[in-house]
């Protein structure tokens, strides 16, 4: 009779362990992962995590992603709002231009910009000598007279042929090529009366001759056969190199926005 019990006490405790062992196996395999299934937010799709089934969270109110903290308007635009309530271009920079800034735009204009506009910014870059639309002309008078944050702008949304380049260059470095433009500008069109006193003044020539370089290097540059259009050189806007001037070109105005709404009373 004892022998009787202790073997029904050992079968149902192998049947409990078979239980439990099944259970185990059970939890196991509820627990699989596969690879071609990871637990991550998929964007634009749905999920059972959230109450709404919504992957996309929508954004916490109050708050601003990290890098999108846009405090100055003007930074990141190049315009301001009038009195009228239209966009205009202000002739300023947003922070102060030293010499660093004026090298950091030289750098990433001689990148960016000479393959069109040529180191010089006459417009003759390597590109305009290969079939390219000429580019514009930063000595000429139209482009000397525009307000420094238009060059900003349009590299920001870009003109005509000239595509936008706010995916390339950061604004912080749009300001400094758009400063050494305007450096650019006063080197290629500075008269003796610029030069501070007792300061020796080469010409091209010598300093070519000092480079090793060709004669012809420093006389007037000649619009490339390749180019689509030419207008004739004008002696007042094309130095260095008597680049082709746009004398018919108007000057380049932004689209107005709309006005602005009228003040409480």
């Amino acid at each position: 009779m004892q022998a009787d019990r202790l073997n029904l006490i050992a079968r149902k405790l192998a049947r409990l362990a078979a239980a439990g062992s099944f259970a185990a196996l059970l939890l196991v395999a509820g627990c699989r992962q596969d690879m071609q299934n990871e637990p991550k937010m998929i964007p634009q799709r749905g999920s059972s995590f959230f109450a709404d089934h919504r992957g996309a969270r929508p954004q916490v109110m109050s708050t601003v992603a990290r890098g999108q903290f846009h405090a100055d308007s003007y930074f990141y635009t190049g315009v301001v709002q009038d009195a009228s309530g239209h966009r205009e271009e202000p002739d300023l920079m947003p922070f102060p231009v030293t010499m660093t800034v004026l090298k950091r735009g030289q750098e990433r204009f001689n990148i960016y910009c000479t393959p069109c506009h040529s180191r010089v910014g006459n417009g003759l870059g390597e590109i305009v000598q290969r079939g390219y639309k000429p580019a514009a002309n930063f000595q000429d008078q139209v482009r000397r007279s525009q307000p420094v944050s238009h060059y900003f702008y349009v590299m920001t949304h870009g003109y005509g042929a000239m595509p936008d380049y706010s995916a390339q260059i950061a604004p912080v470095d749009r300001w400094a090529i758009a400063a050494y433009i305007r450096a650019l500008q006063l080197s290629q069109n500075a008269t003796t009366k610029d030069v501070p006193a007792g300061v020796q003044v080469q010409s091209l020539k010598s300093v070519a001759e000092e480079e090793h370089l060709p004669a012809a290097y420093a006389q007037p540059w000649a619009m490339p056969a390749t180019a689509i259009h030419a207008y004739p050189p004008v002696a007042s806007e094309g130095t260095p190199g008597m680049a082709p001037a746009y004398p018919a070109d108007p000057s380049i105005k932004i689209p107005l926005s709309k006005p602005a709404p009228a003040a409480a009373k």
